[in-house]
């Protein structure tokens, strides 16, 4: 998990996201998803990303994160985190 957050920070700060969101996170999902890793498929863990937008952090909307940045992001979990293969974005 903490690899996978990781990957989301990093991209976040490479796009010049990372301050235009007030919080992102990754959370562990406790459940098991088929991937295709190459040829084979891969049945593996679930890991959603969260990004919202507040003033107040008593109330917060999801961050309208670009298909492409999320598309990245993805793919560098799955190839990159053993033991992941999904990945979603919470809105």
């Amino acid at each position: 998990l903490r690899r996978a957050d990781a990957i989301f920070i990093e991209e976040l700060r490479k796009a010049d996201l990372y301050d235009k969101v007030s919080q992102a996170f990754t959370v562990f999902l406790p459940v098991r998803s088929v991937g295709v890793m190459g040829d084979g498929r891969k049945y593996d863990w679930v890991v959603s990303l969260r990004a919202v937008e507040t003033i107040d952090f008593m109330t917060a909307h999801w961050a309208h994160l670009p298909y492409d940045f999320l598309g990245r992001v993805s793919n560098r979990i799955i190839n990159e985190v053993n033991g992941i293969s999904r990945v979603v974005y919470d809105i």
